[in-house]
């Protein structure tokens, strides 16, 4: 695969089945899981400003290094509130990845944009990445973005990643593993968000389904 995986049993949780059915089913594919990645950033400046805030809550920054990017589509729904837990929903996946080029599970944003279930599985998932010495390089493209509401304060969002042009890069040795693109290059994503009490849509839970069939190109 591209990039490194979610563990399972901190992303298959209890409920699961619940998520899954509230997002429109699994899609699809070999079940494996995979990796939460980030928001469309370039160099080591600040998020984006095409990934509007939800609220005027102070945020943190996010910055991500010259060799990495990340692309996000589907970002206006032309509803006020699905674009802001899309916007809330893709700044959550840039805080892990940021998480993994600092090198800290401790970094700010990581623990703004995600809480619950889905905060346990991004400490565990960049923890991977530090023990290993490693970082990716390249870009990351997220599509097919939806958004359920359900009531004020919940929200499920899908979405598939194309990590075809995204690769892991040992830090120490700067070995880069050119894997071949394939099915697994490709992982389906359903997540629950809840917004807190300063307005922030937060990531709460997550599940990833690499080589789904509804993400293949």
């Amino acid at each position: 695969m591209k990039r490194r995986s979610l563990p399972v049993a901190a992303t298959l949780t209890a409920s699961a089945a619940l998520l899954l059915a509230a997002c429109g089913g699994s899609g699809g594919g070999d079940s494996k899981n995979s990796k939460i990645t980030g928001a469309d950033t370039g160099g080591p400046t600040a998020a984006s400003p095409s990934v509007s805030a939800s609220s005027t809550a102070d945020r943190p920054e996010i910055s991500f290094p010259s060799y990495a990017k990340n692309v996000f589509q589907d970002q206006k729904t032309g509803d006020a509130t699905k674009d802001a837990v899309l916007a809330d929903s893709a700044l959550s996946v840039n805080s892990v990845d940021e998480a993994i080029f600092k090198g800290s599970t401790s970094t700010k944003a990581l623990g703004f944009y995600n809480a619950g279930k889905a905060l346990d599985a991004a400490i565990t998932y960049v923890q991977g990445y530090i023990d290993k010495d490693h970082t990716w390089i390249g870009e990351t493209r997220y599509f097919d973005r939806k958004v359920t509401l359900s009531g004020a304060g919940a929200a499920y969002v899908t979405y598939c990643s194309d990590e075809s042009k995204s690769f892991l890069k040992n830090k120490k040795t700067g070995k880069v593993e050119n894997t071949p693109t394939s099915a697994d290059s490709y992982v389906l994503y359903h997540t629950k968000l809840t917004k807190n009490s300063r307005g922030i849509w937060q990531t709460t839970n997550i599940v990833s389904n690499r080589g789904a069939k509804v993400c293949q190109p």
